[in-house]
């Protein structure tokens, strides 16, 4: 799971250059919220609330981006944007509330009738499916196509990438082998999902998780008919269960979707369907795609990545009705492997972190608009139980700037005082992360610490930062990264980075090496509470666990800078999706 988790990772692309002409010349930071420029209903006009609200049909909403899916098909996606694009062609039992901002976090009923039944202390759950539920062909959806779609993430041999969630937690010892090995004449043999008939499915989990309606809630849980599954060629051309069906896709060039004839409003109380077709066109120049954009040939940003360097300059200028800058949910960090001397040391990590100039480091990322508001801890603000004031190494302090004083009081308690040399791991493809190290590098050499700088490929991150003994070897003691919540809780989001069992020898996540049987022990209590608001009282105690570890250094709490047409209505970036803005509610004015 984590090898592929990062693909799901987005960053801005920035640098401090770029951010110091924006700061001087567009007023980045600056200026009064609520002022309108250019054609749209203003800035900020879709966060935590909805701009341009509509019922009106019809039209042609247009998408551009300049990255494809790691997979259209739903059971291997894994790129955010992925699946919340998803949302016009697949549907799940449990999803998001269409709403803007923290609401969007609620679960809410998708093709089941209600949430879950849920019994035997957490550990059964039962659904009834709606009536009306069709295929795109009129053939009704039944709960065999949901544990058949279900079933396919087993099948990692043929459709590896997507998240495992389901299968850790309703098969952890691996029993089953997936449905191209099924001995089942139907191909449903999981014993932990029952469909005693075509309107009703139960999951039986051999322990609670309270967190398992989340999971339901991803595309990995949307069915597929099996007549129509395709196995590892099934990305090309997904069969609809939602309001869109596929007419034709071309790989890294475009897509179109049109209305499916049998899917009815009356089975689906999430999506609007307001556009009659829905297209995608897909290029390599990320200054290219913005320019389509403030010219009004595009609508939306697929990847959601932010306006780049170029473009945010006149859009902030010239454009500002149409932009936001919501929170995306991801902390940009540096995290500290144990493994690597003198980091084993916790005041050595102490004096890197007091040591930092963290404004320097917000200004590198991108300001408070592109890059983020400074972080205070390892949990995000979208987070159930994060709490942004809890700031245990005084991050807000001095503005911003580092704690001289206490960086040298840990070197000397460290056994180095005149400071020591360690190595930053950076990727080479993100010029953003290229200039958060030298920001890092240059606040360390103020108090002794010479931190040279080593750029890796960035498309071999499993094997190089994401392999202990690399670290280890390269002398990598801090690593540059970032990460995002696959659902919003301390599980979707902590865990693989944090837990003992995420230390893996390839494909690492777990950066630090952190293997606390007391912070472990968190994440087991608090999957087992089924009421949202205590387990979000767990994990806000597991992250002061982590933060005392001293093994993060957080950068920012993320924001971005993302464009939206004058054409668009009903835009409101959702906290579910990571700040983007919900796909599945959007209209055009035709």
């Amino acid at each position: 799971m984590t090898t592929h988790r990062t693909s799901k990772r987005r960053l801005a692309i920035g640098s401090a250059v770029a951010v110091a002409a924006l700061l001087t010349t567009a007023g980045c930071g600056g200026g009064d919220d609520k002022e309108k420029k250019g054609s749209g209903p203003g800035y900020n006009a879709a966060v935590g609330k909805i701009a341009n609200p509509s019922e009106k049909k019809g039209g042609t909403l247009k998408f551009i981006g300049t990255q494809d899916a790691d997979s259209w098909d739903p059971q291997r996606g894994y790129y955010g944007f992925v699946w919340d694009y998803a949302r016009f062609y697949t549907r799940q039992l449990i999803t998001y509330k269409p709403a803007p901002g923290e609401g969007s976090q609620e679960l809410v009923p998708d093709m089941a009738t209600a949430t879950a039944k849920i019994s035997e202390g957490g550990k059964r759950y039962e659904y009834t499916l709606r009536d009306g539920l069709k295929w795109q062909d009129g053939k009704p959806i039944t709960s065999k196509d949901i544990k058949y779609g279900i079933e396919r993430i087993w099948a990692q041999d043929v459709l590896s990438g997507g998240p495992i969630y389901l299968k850790e937690v309703l098969d952890p010892k691996g029993e089953y082998k997936g449905p191209y090995k099924d001995k089942d004449p139907e191909k449903l043999g999981l014993k932990a999902i029952e469909t005693p008939n075509d309107k009703t499915i139960v999951f039986k989990l051999p322990k609670p998780n309270g967190d398992f309606e989340q999971m339901l809630a991803m595309p990995a849980a949307s069915p597929v008919p099996k007549d129509k599954d395709t196995g590892s060629r099934y990305g090309q051309k997904p069969f609809s269960s939602g309001p869109y069906q596929w007419v034709s896709y071309e790989s890294n060039k475009s897509m179109v979707l049109t209305r499916n004839p049998h899917w009815k409003k009356s089975s689906d109380p999430v999506r609007k369907a307001l556009p009659d077709k829905v297209t995608l066109t897909l290029i390599t120049n990320s200054d290219e795609m913005d320019k389509r954009l403030i010219k009004g040939n595009y609508d939306v940003d697929l990847n959601a990545t932010g306006v780049g360097q170029a473009g945010r300059v006149e859009a902030l200028r010239k454009h500002k009705g149409n932009i936001d800058n919501p929170l995306t949910g991801f902390i940009r960090y540096a995290v500290f492997p144990q493994t690597v001397e003198p980091f084993n040391n916790i005041e050595c990590r102490k004096a890197v972190i007091y040591g930092a100039d963290k404004k320097s480091l917000q200004t590198a990322r991108g300001g408070p608009q592109g890059g983020g508001d400074i972080a205070t801890n390892m949990l995000p603000p979208v987070v159930k139980g994060s709490d942004p004031k809890y700031d245990p190494y005084g991050a807000l302090e001095n503005n911003g700037g580092p704690d001289t004083a206490k960086a040298k009081e840990a070197l000397k308690k460290c056994g180095k005082p005149n400071g020591f040399e360690t190595t930053i791991a950076v990727r080479n493809n993100k010029p953003v992360e290229v200039a958060t190290a030298e920001s890092l590098q240059a606040s360390l050499s103020k108090i002794g610490i010479k931190a040279n700088i080593a750029p890796y490929d960035g498309s071999q991150t499993p094997g190089i930062i994401g392999n202990p003994k690399v670290v280890k070897s390269k002398n990598y003691g801090i690593i540059i990264m970032g990460w995002g919540p696959d659902f919003p809780t301390g599980q979707g989001f902590s865990m693989p980075l944090v837990h003992s069992k995420y230390i893996l020898n390839n494909g690492n996540n777990n950066y630090s090496m952190l293997n606390d049987p007391k912070i472990d022990a968190k994440f087991t209590e608090a999957e087992a509470e089924l009421d949202e608001n205590k387990a979000a009282e767990i994990y806000t105690e597991m992250n002061k666990m982590v933060s005392e570890k001293a093994v993060y250094l957080p950068f920012v709490f993320e924001k971005n800078i993302i464009w939206r047409s004058s054409r668009l209505t009903n835009v409101y970036t959702a906290h579910a999706y990571n700040g983007r803005y919900d796909y599945s509610a959007l209209g055009v004015v035709k």
